[in-house]
């Protein structure tokens, strides 16, 4: 089974690295469709889920690292760890049905036992911030230390989930197997790179 999963930076074009990735290399891929599916199936409203997902738990909330949550008697508490149990079910049967490219959610971690390949994204500032800027309407009315504010929280959001499941530092390079920097380059031109280490690295896994 070949599984990759990827970590980015906000901004920095990691969603769109996986799913050209993932279309190069012809195998599912799954990002708001986990969003979704937690959704779904816990009849939460997408927005406040993908809230949820992308502050960690709130932060009185004070987790041991063992890949379980039990629930509290605090109701906002609950609806919180039963969102992250439910994206951990979900990421789990997405891996089992085979090859694939999963974007965030902690993946990487919670898929430890299949052995994944762990890619990280990240760029400078400026090209995030320049990134953000063609990605929609909702950043334009912010300056640029307003739209940095934004990446900086979000990014500290993502490292406050993957500590709920693991000690590993987020953005650690040494947690990774590959960690891409797209700065100054189109992510399309990095795909092919990406796509030829995937199957080295795969390759060096199987024999």
């Amino acid at each position: 089974m070949r599984i990759i999963t990827i970590s980015r930076e906000f901004g920095s074009g990691g969603r769109e690295l996986g799913k050209r990735l993932a279309e190069a290399l012809d195998v599912p891929f799954y990002d708001k469709e986990i969003l979704f599916a937690i959704a779904k199936e816990g009849n939460y409203d997408e927005n406040y889920v993908e809230q949820v997902l992308q502050r960690g738990l709130t932060p009185n909330y004070l987790p041991t690292f063992g890949h379980t949550f039990a629930l509290g008697p605090d109701p906002v508490m609950q609806n919180e760890i039963r969102i992250m149990g439910l994206q951990q079910h979900i990421i789990e049967n997405l891996a089992q049905k085979g090859d694939c490219v999963i974007v965030g959610r902690t993946s990487g971690i919670i898929l430890e036992k299949y052995r994944p390949l762990k890619i990280f994204v990240y760029a400078d500032m400026a090209s995030r911030l320049a990134r953000c800027r063609l990605r929609g309407d909702d950043v334009k009315t912010l300056s640029d230390r307003e739209l940095q504010k934004k990446i900086q929280q979000i990014d500290e959001g993502r490292a406050r989930h993957q500590k709920l499941f693991s000690d590993k530092k987020w953005g650690q390079k040494d947690n990774y197997h590959l960690c891409v920097n797209t700065t100054g380059i189109e992510i399309e031109a990095v795909v092919p790179a990406v796509k030829e280490y995937a199957l080295a690295w795969f390759t060096q896994q199987e024999l």
